[in-house]
């Protein structure tokens, strides 16, 4: 019945843990949006973070009361003491980087983003420079930490097009595993979706996130990746709306959805006060900055339908509602 239906949360809910005492420091500083907890480990470990004027050591936990200092610059933490979960989805570019900086000085995704006051946006998985399409952003460490773990088995479908000849007996082993030098990898999934002769298009679909691991695993057969564009992670579909260069939030629902594929509760959205709200509209209507590599207008926008002829076993349950470009 409708009125036995839990209400959802109207504003920002505390977080079970952090009213339970000290907790452990990446998990704390993840929830706060500083970084991933994989971001804020390699920190401890390379000895850059800093609580209360000490290193920090393995295991050890905290408190928001406590005081960090990441390469001698003070940590705002008092946005651990409640969860705050904003997602953006953006289109990303050739010629950014999936980096907060970068030393060589490249554009970043980052560039672009709408800017916060009290939390950071935290990028959900990588795509290499060469790479476009899909990224997704969080305030919420914790999101983002179940989001690219192993372990959640969530699943990332990229348009590829293939630059050599493809037949029955290579898309097989592919599906079946091919040993790189960080260990056996495979697609779950490879669909035909156009092209002809030695310039043909694929949808390939990953349970990982490993470094270029869709160009290794066509490049392990002789072939050739000419072009790569990630269009869905998890639940989530790259809108033809949505141009290259362009970010735009997700809503409620939509949110909703994403924190449930990997076990979270509901989380309501803060509201906008009216100037916010302003420069919020005011930001997605500027148009595209910079990027290291010149784009080419609209032609990368993924429609809504479904790629054709199926060339090996499916995995997922649902129908892909995006199809490649064809050159």
């Amino acid at each position: 019945m409708a009125a036995e239906r839990p209400k959802k949360p109207a504003g920002p809910v505390p977080d079970k843990a952090s009213q339970g005492g000290p907790e452990r420091i990446q998990k704390l500083l993840a929830r706060a949006g500083i970084g991933s907890r994989r971001e804020i480990e390699g920190w401890m470990e390379a000895g850059r973070l800093m609580v209360n004027g000490q290193p920090v050591a393995p295991g050890q936990k905290a408190t928001v009361e406590d005081r960090f200092e990441l390469d001698g610059k003070r940590l705002e933490v008092s946005g651990a003491a409640e969860v705050v979960r904003r997602v953006l989805i953006y289109n990303k570019p050739e010629g950014e980087v999936t980096t907060r900086k970068d030393p060589e000085g490249r554009p970043t995704v980052f560039d672009r983003l709408p800017r916060l006051k009290e939390h950071r946006w935290i990028s959900i998985g990588r795509l290499d420079i060469n790479t476009t399409g899909l990224v997704l952003f969080t305030t919420d460490g914790e999101l983002a930490n179940r989001l690219m773990h192993p372990s959640n088995q969530i699943d990332r479908e990229y348009a590829v097009r293939i630059f050599g000849e493809v037949d029955d007996a290579m898309i097989q082993r592919l599906l079946q595993g091919v040993l790189l030098e960080d260990g056996m990898a495979k697609f779950t999934d490879i669909s035909a979706a156009g092209g002809s002769g030695i310039n043909r298009w694929f949808h390939v679909t990953l349970l990982e996130g490993r470094n270029r691991e869709v160009r290794r695993l066509w490049e392990s057969q002789g072939v050739r990746v000419s072009r790569l564009k990630r269009v869905r992670y998890g639940p989530i579909f790259l809108p033809s709306r949505l141009t290259v260069g362009k970010w735009e939030e997700l809503d409620q629902r939509t949110v909703d959805t994403l924190s449930r594929t990997v076990g979270l509760e509901a989380v309501g959205i803060p509201q906008k006060t009216p100037s916010e709200q302003a420069v919020h509209d005011r930001q997605r209507r500027k148009s595209p900055g910079r990027s290291g590599k010149k784009t080419r207008g609209n032609k990368w926008a993924v429609s809504d339908t479904k790629p054709s002829k199926p060339a090996g076993r499916g995995s997922r349950p649902e129908k892909s509602r995006s199809k490649t470009p064809r050159s």
